[in-house]
């Protein structure tokens, strides 16, 4: 075996020209990349309703890893703040407004699972993306149900994850600029997470309020119960169980009773629907 000189690079591996950067690793860390360069990479940042971009703030432990994905998303065009651990990385959050989080999983002193309940506790509900060498169902599943709107399995292709941002993106930019969701007398309040119909309260459980918003963002389209079983229950959960059916029962009971139109409606073999069909005279 040669040996090489203190400070003196290794040679590339058999078959890796040099600079390949694949495979790139911290202590005790999985790869993180499976191409050569970001920059090889050429996909169009999307722009949040005028000349200013998505402002990101990625939580990475791992130098290299921090380092080679704040250098990629700038040279595309996004503003990237770092933070190398869960307490700096919650302080910014707090402090600081931002379009997208990216947590990595496994931190020193603490997890990104914690970061985002912690986020999500304090009323902060910034998009958020998991980046994870943690790639079981289960893990994929608490973080979905942690409330992040996507989770990307290491090692990734950089071009997966700038199209993963850009889908975050365009899910974020679909947000009414008032908070409001409305269908007739129907308001639900993204901001307040409360629900009004004909200017009454509604009490909603988190989940009844879930479902209701997804409903109201599909407003005159069937929705099937895969779709809303995928949406609001997360992978993992059983299709075939009747609780959707119980959700949307007390849901019309809640939204539906005693007051008019009907909004809440049932699509014969395919799912629900949320519509006001006063105009056209239809009954449910």
């Amino acid at each position: 075996m040669p040996i090489r000189r203190e400070g003196e690079r290794a040679p590339p591996a058999a078959g890796r020209p040099r600079g390949d950067t694949r495979g790139v690793t911290g202590p005790g860390k999985a790869a993180h990349f499976t191409e050569t360069s970001p920059a090889a990479v050429r996909i169009q940042p999307l722009v949040l309703g005028g000349p200013e971009l998505l402002r990101i703030l990625y939580i990475e432990d791992d130098p290299t890893a921090r380092e080679y994905i704040r250098k990629g998303l700038s040279e595309h065009g996004y503003a990237v703040d770092v933070a190398e651990d869960a307490k700096s990385g919650i302080e910014r959050a707090l402090r600081d407004p931002f379009d997208l989080l990216i947590l990595d999983v496994m931190l020193p002193d603490s997890d990104g699972f914690e970061i985002l309940r912690s986020l999500r506790a304090k009323g902060v509900h910034t998009s958020a993306l998991f980046l994870s060498a943690r790639g079981e169902v289960a893990d994929r599943i608490r973080g979905l149900n942690l409330g992040a709107d996507d989770y990307l399995v290491k090692p990734f292709a950089f071009a997966e994850l700038l199209a993963r941002i850009q889908a975050v993106a365009r899910r974020s930019l679909s947000e009414p600029n008032d908070g409001l969701l409305t269908v007739a007398d129907l308001v639900l309040d993204l901001r307040r997470h409360a629900v009004e119909r004909s200017g009454r309260f509604v009490d909603l459980t988190p989940k009844e309020f879930h479902l209701l918003e997804y409903l109201l963002r599909n407003a005159g389209h069937a929705v099937s119960r895969a779709m809303i079983t995928e949406q609001v229950w997360g992978y993992g959960f059983d299709t075939y169980s009747n609780l959707i059916d119980v959700h949307i029962n007390h849901l019309r009971k809640k939204v539906d009773q005693d007051v008019g139109p009907k909004l809440i409606h049932t699509v014969k073999g395919v799912g629900y629907m949320l519509e006001d069909r006063s105009e056209a005279g239809e009954g449910e």
